[in-house]
């Protein structure tokens, strides 16, 4: 029956046929329709995959005179596959057939062969069946905090990537407050084991090979305790002392002030730094959670123009330099969905993100106000915790000093 082979995430189509596909010696893996540099990507996927089933077959791009001799071929068509990044995957007594519309669809079919031949390891043979699959959602993330006292190493973050390829993800965030190696900022991260410049561009070329979009990320306004604690950059603080929050005090800074000048001069210097490491033409800013905006420098602004106002003002000057990077700016739409009658004044190029942690967080009623609103949003949930007390991925810091946010999933773009 089908549903004895696990496939994630869960084909479109599946179909369990009689018979199995026994594994010879002296076969070719094809791969047609594409690039040198895809046919190597995905066709030593397959190569791999099924060199733990049985013999190992050679890669090729050229079908040759005898077609007996090819174990599997793929070829990329959008002609005979129309959905983007889909796929046709057939195996028979005869051997492997791949068909999809474009490289990101074979390598997704070489992801699903995987996870068949490891179900099928040291067999000799695989299952004969059809499997046809594309996406819902043409945007498929997944973000993970690593400013929590938790920085996995470069092993784990591979190990993570090689993960979510397998199901399909193709783009990828990490978490930042402090946890990039600024030259001229070593105060803030010298003991929170930061991952390097060399260490994003390696880690971006390792998404890329896996067609998966590694999107910077870098909190902006809010969430900038780590920064704003350092004698350096208090006087950025809105509210340097604390502010109330949820019935008590928060002690000490947690937000830039966005009427203080050099809070956009800092944020210009992070992103001059930190974006040229990334290919991704998109760029997350953050921005979530401003608690105590209105409670301390900017008060009187706050109370003159309206705490939303004040918020989008800073948005728009944040947005003005992502602008001059050639990026397309994501941020947080928590706070300007408290503030709906500023939703069409946002630039028209930016992404909303709608997030939740809790399972029935309303996603359609809240995104329906930034489509009435003509602007671009993301579903954003939660989708699992890491606790101290449980098993987690191995990191470079073994301390744990407030708990980690979930990673989070990102689909179905908006518009």
């Amino acid at each position: 029956m089908a549903d004895q082979w696990l496939l994630l995430p869960q084909p479109q189509r599946l179909a369990r046929w009689e018979g199995a596909l026994a594994l010879k010696a002296g076969r070719f893996v094809c791969v047609e329709g594409a690039d040198t540099a895809t046919a190597l990507r995905v066709g030593a996927v397959v190569r791999d995959a099924l060199a733990a089933v049985g013999p190992r077959w050679e890669l090729t791009m050229a079908r040759g005179s005898d077609p007996n001799w090819l174990g599997a071929v793929i070829q990329v068509d959008p002609a005979q596959v129309a959905q983007p990044e889909g796929y046709r995957l057939t195996i028979r007594p005869d051997g492997i057939r791949v068909v999809a519309h474009d490289a990101p669809g074979a390598f997704h079919a070489a992801m699903t062969l995987r996870q068949l031949a490891r179900q099928s390891a040291g067999a000799g043979a695989l299952p004969c069946l059809y499997v046809e699959d594309w996406p819902d959602f043409a945007n498929r993330g997944v973000m993970f905090d690593i400013s929590r006292d938790r920085v996995p190493t470069m092993e784990t973050l591979y190990m993570l990537v090689d993960m979510l390829a397998e199901w399909k993800v193709n783009q990828f965030q990490l978490y930042m407050e402090h946890t990039f190696a600024y030259r001229d900022h070593r105060a803030v991260w010298e003991h929170a084991s930061p991952l390097t410049a060399a260490e994003v561009m390696a880690l971006d070329a390792y998404c890329h090979e896996r067609f998966i979009e590694l999107v910077p990320n870098q909190n902006s306004f809010g969430h900038m305790e780590r920064w704003l604690n350092h004698p350096r950059y208090i006087d950025l603080a809105e509210s340097p002392e604390g502010f109330p929050f949820r019935g008590g005090w928060y002690e000490g800074p947690f937000s830039l002030c966005p009427l203080e000048p050099g809070s956009l001069a800092l944020l210009a210097g992070l992103y001059e730094e930190l974006l040229p490491h990334f290919t991704s033409r998109q760029f997350n800013v953050g921005c979530d959670e401003t608690y105590e905006l209105g409670f301390g420098k900017s008060k009187t602004a706050c109370e003159a123009r309206g705490v939303g106002r004040v918020y989008l003002e800073f948005l728009h000057k944040i947005h003005a330099l992502v602008q001059r990077h050639g990026r397309t700016m994501q941020f947080w739409g928590d706070i300007v969905q408290n503030h709906p009658e500023l939703i069409p004044e946002l630039p028209g190029d930016i992404i909303a993100l709608e997030w939740g942690y809790e399972a029935d967080h309303p996603f359609d009623v809240r995104v329906s106000g930034w489509r009435r609103r003509a602007s671009r949003s993301t579903y954003v949930p939660a989708l699992l915790r890491f606790s101290p007390s449980r098993g987690a991925p191995r990191t470079r810091s073994a301390t744990c000093a407030t708990p980690p946010k979930p990673v989070c999933a990102m689909a179905q773009s908006v518009i």
